[in-house]
């Protein structure tokens, strides 16, 4: 059975500043991960608001290239997957499970994409959809050694199930997500995004979360709580405390085109604690 193919691909690429298909290269790897987690946004407006999150490739592509939203690791990883397969990368689709924030030796349930990438024998893995600490490089699988990105430098430990992905932030190497490489399919990541977006334990239902980064910063918006973090540089807070000043901040400081829907703002209220 043939994956599905991208309907607007040239306007996804120019999205990521290419006006025709790069080669599929290392670079084209690098450039295109750095690029799309500043131009996509990672957001689970959808979710705190009750409404459903389809992950077929239509509809991700509606949603994200055309309604001025973003998505998170089911959209936006499904999407960028396709894209590598379409321009000639070695791509596999894989799957992990969120540690981040847990207390260590903590095994979460498998919700999260990302995919598994080999050029000239070498594996790599790449990330688009990991919020607030996404990888803006790709990753070397293979080595446990420092690795360097645009943004905070990572390693991957080999673990006995797989490996563990480390981010060093404020001076310390802090868990982000395990993971293997035994190949997922669409059914796989289906049950994944139920529970993500419908079960009532699910952060994703929870609280809001959006992610950007870019030349130097991340900004991150976890329920009323906006900040920008800038590399060697302390971070920048400020409570939300209106509806509209959210707003304001997700149409602004993140591109995103918000719809005023009841559902949304009923979300909205649940999460902003008035002034």
């Amino acid at each position: 059975m043939s994956e599905p193919r991208l309907t607007n691909r040239k306007l996804y690429l120019q999205r990521l500043g290419f006006d025709a298909p790069p080669a599929p290269t290392l670079e084209t790897l690098r450039q295109l991960q750095l690029r799309h987690t500043g131009a996509f946004v990672f957001e689970n407006l959808s979710t705190i608001s009750g409404m459903a999150v389809p992950i077929d490739l239509a509809s991700i592509e509606q949603k994200v290239l055309h309604d001025g939203r973003g998505g998170y690791c089911y959209e936006l990883n499904k999407l960028f997957f396709t894209l590598l397969l379409e321009l000639g990368f070695d791509a596999k689709a894989i799957s992990g499970r969120v540690v981040m924030n847990q207390p260590e030796g903590t095994w979460t349930a498998r919700t999260h994409r990302l995919s598994l990438v080999t050029l000239d024998g070498v594996r790599y893995i790449t990330d688009v959809g990991f919020g607030g600490m996404v990888p803006t490089a790709p990753l070397i699988l293979d080595t446990d050694a420092e690795q360097q990105t645009p943004h905070e430098p990572y390693r991957i430990e080999k673990q006995t199930d797989g490996y563990m992905l480390r981010a060093r932030v404020a001076g310390e190497w802090r868990s982000m997500y395990l993971f293997d490489l035994q190949r997922q399919e669409d059914i796989d990541y289906t049950i994944g995004n139920w529970y993500v977006s419908t079960h009532p334990d699910s952060p994703f239902a929870q609280r809001l979360m959006v992610a950007r980064t870019g030349d130097g910063w991340r900004k991150t918006l976890n329920n009323g709580s906006f900040a920008i973090h800038r590399i060697g540089a302390d971070s920048e807070r400020r409570e939300l405390t209106s509806i509209g000043e959210l707003i304001d901040v997700l149409t602004t400081e993140f591109d995103l085109q918000v719809a005023d829907q009841p559902s949304m703002r009923q979300g909205f209220e649940r999460l902003i604690v008035p002034g």
